[in-house]
């Protein structure tokens, strides 16, 4: 063989050799510790599925700080676990690629997965990328609690007061030895508004609607809850000890919290024998929750967005993936046919969840509306809870600062 040919010969098998090699994706996310194992389960499985690609998980703090750092470096991931709640923010910044034309060809359906979170990560027509979770909180309570003071699990406000008083404890000195429902997350204040029949924002999204009837009405509520019923007090049970639990502890025996805790306080067994229904309803009857979870979605910078698409759709327009990592990481995936299966539909503890994920809607998906919330409505919300200012005042001076931020970020 003359040298010619056989260098013609290694060029031709380096050729193959490259064209056989896999392609190599790098996955970012937040989760860390027993999360990271949970999406390190799915990732192996997918890598074992095929030897076309093959997927490598980096979890990184402040993911979508470092994400934007990264995409201007050209070092961004090629996918991410991504929270629906930034699309709104993010995706104008053009960091984000839209799937719309893969699930064109693919002929999935947005509809199969839950129409709330497909919404969340939509700007304009573009959706950019899939459900991987949803959440809703709803009403977790003791059930030797409510047994032993002769109390149903409320289904109303009203009922909600009147239990949270017979379920209240405290010593012959007035010392709080048992709150008969937790009042501590100011962050909920979107879904109480809900139950009063009130709206975050107006209807296209540009200014504040909460400094209404509806938002007063459930600061008063608050109020009447915590300075005149006396069934919490802020911060009461939290940071004792080893920072227990206070729900494990005995110290609350109702309190709103997320599908996240399941697994954790099943593993109490009969020492915590707990229930959980649908969050009440508000003086009219309105319903109310806010749905949460993240998605899974493919960068604008990325060089294989074909495989990245291909992984994303593996895990979640696969049902039967996707009930594998709900099973797995005691979540409730978005895909509608896996939380159809008995696992979620069939338990005491899942079921009051995904019924509230029938009527749970998600936050404004509007570009100023996480700093809105975090910037001007929690504040002084949290100013509000501790006695420095009054409902009206509160309202006004989160209207004020948060209209502004509205503004501010629809001009950007």
């Amino acid at each position: 063989m003359s040298v010619s040919a056989a260098l013609l010969l290694v060029g031709v098998r380096t050729f193959v050799s490259a064209q056989s090699a896999p392609t190599q994706l790098v996955f970012w996310g937040s989760w860390t510790g027993e999360g990271e194992q949970q999406i390190n389960t799915m990732v192996k499985a997918f890598n074992a599925s095929q030897k076309r690609i093959q997927v490598r998980y980096v979890p990184q703090q402040d993911v979508e700080t470092k994400f934007l750092t990264a995409t201007v470096a050209g070092n961004a991931p090629d996918v991410m676990i991504w929270d629906r709640f930034q699309t709104a923010l993010y995706a104008p910044k053009n960091v984000l690629a839209p799937i719309n034309s893969y699930l064109t060809r693919d002929k999935i359906d947005p509809k199969t997965f839950y129409g709330e979170a497909i919404r969340e990560l939509t700007v304009g027509t573009n959706i950019y990328g899939l459900p991987l979770t949803v959440d809703a909180r709803a009403l977790f309570y003791n059930k030797t609690m409510l047994q032993a003071a002769g109390v149903q699990p409320p289904r109303t406000w009203a009922e909600l007061r009147a239990a949270a008083i017979k379920l209240t404890k405290r010593d012959a000195n007035g010392k709080l030895l048992v709150a008969g429902f937790a009042l501590d997350d100011v962050g909920l204040f979107s879904m109480w508004l809900k139950q009063a029949g009130g709206s975050m924002l107006t209807p296209d999204g540009t200014k504040t609607a909460f400094n209404s009837p509806a938002g007063l009405r459930v600061l008063e509520f608050w109020d009447t809850l915590l300075n005149k019923d006396k069934v919490y007090e802020i911060g009461f049970g939290r940071g004792e000890g080893n920072a227990q639990d206070p729900f494990v502890t005995g110290k609350i025996a109702m309190g709103y919290n997320g599908p996240w805790n399941i697994s954790s306080y099943r593993k109490y067994g009969q020492k915590l024998n707990f229930g959980i229904v649908p969050p009440p309803s508000g003086p009219t009857g309105a319903k109310g929750a806010v749905m949460g979870g993240f998605g899974l979605a493919l960068t604008q910078a990325s060089r294989n967005k074909d495989a990245g698409w291909e992984f994303i759709k593996w895990w979640l327009a696969n049902s039967n993936n996707a009930l594998t990592w709900g099973k797995s990481s005691n979540n409730i995936p978005g895909n509608l046919k896996a939380v159809d299966d008995a696992y979620f539909q069939r338990d005491a503890f899942w079921k009051p969840i995904t019924d509230t994920l029938t009527f749970a809607t998600i936050r404004p998906a509007v570009a100023g509306f996480p700093p809105m919330e975090g910037q001007a409505l929690i504040p002084n919300i949290q100013l509000f809870l501790e006695g420095k200012q009054d409902a009206k005042t509160a309202l006004q001076k989160a209207q004020v600062a948060g209209d502004r931020i509205l503004a501010d970020n629809a001009n950007k």
